[in-house]
């Protein structure tokens, strides 16, 4: 009988001892929280409102006041004109947004999950967009993914997000020998341009501060011509990315080269 007592006890203390390193793995209350799904979110949730415009096919989207040629192309269906304290003077053009209905409202579609949206245009003072108003004008594809077309305007939430973008930067160079324009579009990260910077490798052998014409707009009388360009570009939050010879030496003007992305 003592034996089997023993035996017992010692089980009992082998079951503790096991135990031990799982119980006091982690204090009470501290277990470490499962990695979150919107690791690439910036800013918290806001109150904001949205209509819509542009039609059924977004085909009214095309162009606007931050200078993308062809949204559609470039960014799809999901874009948004912002209102003049979000759109900054252009500074927040490429920016990301994710957006949701406000469900306490009943012009909310049922179960629609958040959109996200790039914005490629500005609203201007004028109803709903007038300051210091949150307002999103939508693409209608976008508008009608979570709220009925019929509402017209909805209470929204809204958040800054990163933008996951496939490929690199686009470079689209004009102007004239004298005068050069560098229309930039499809960044990742923050979206938003605050720095661009540009490199020969002859006489412009040094880095080159563009001015920021408007929108998604860079301009500069450097002589860029017969030089390989490479690009330094400095997003809204302060992250930076250097493209290296993008565009060959006997580049011409129109073209359009892609050079490096952030990565998420």
């Amino acid at each position: 009988m003592a034996g089997i007592l023993q035996a017992l006890v010692l089980s009992s203390l082998l079951i503790l001892v096991l135990a031990l390193p799982i119980t006091n793995a982690f204090p009470i209350g501290k277990a470490p929280k499962p990695r979150s799904l919107h690791q690439s979110i910036l800013r918290p949730w806001k109150k904001g409102r949205a209509t819509f415009y542009g039609g059924a096919d977004a085909s009214g989207t095309v162009g606007g006041a931050c200078g993308f040629e062809d949204p559609i192309k470039e960014y799809g269906l999901h874009t948004v004109a912002l209102s003049t304290v979000l759109y900054k003077n252009g500074s927040n053009c490429g920016a990301c947004y994710e957006i949701k209905c406000d469900k306490k409202n009943k012009m909310c579609k049922p179960g629609a999950s958040s959109i996200y949206v790039t914005a490629t245009n500005y609203c201007p003072p004028g109803g709903w967009c007038s300051p210091p108003a949150h307002h999103f004008d939508l693409s209608e594809p976008a508008f009608t993914k979570v709220a009925e077309q019929s509402a017209g305007v909805v209470p929204i939430l809204f958040r800054r997000v990163h933008c996951k973008k496939q490929g690199g930067i686009k470079f689209t160079v004009t102007g004239s020998p004298y005068f050069n324009m560098v229309s930039i579009s499809n960044v990742g990260g923050a979206g938003n341009v605050k720095k661009v910077e540009v490199k020969g490798h002859k006489k412009l052998n040094h880095w080159t501060e563009l001015n920021h014409n408007w929108g998604t707009k860079w301009d500069t009388s450097a002589t860029l011509v017969g030089e390989k360009l490479s690009f330094r570009i400095t997003t809204g939050d302060g992250r930076t990315i250097v493209s290296h010879n993008v565009a060959p030496s006997d580049w011409q003007f129109g073209q359009t080269f892609e050079g490096k992305n952030f990565n998420l």
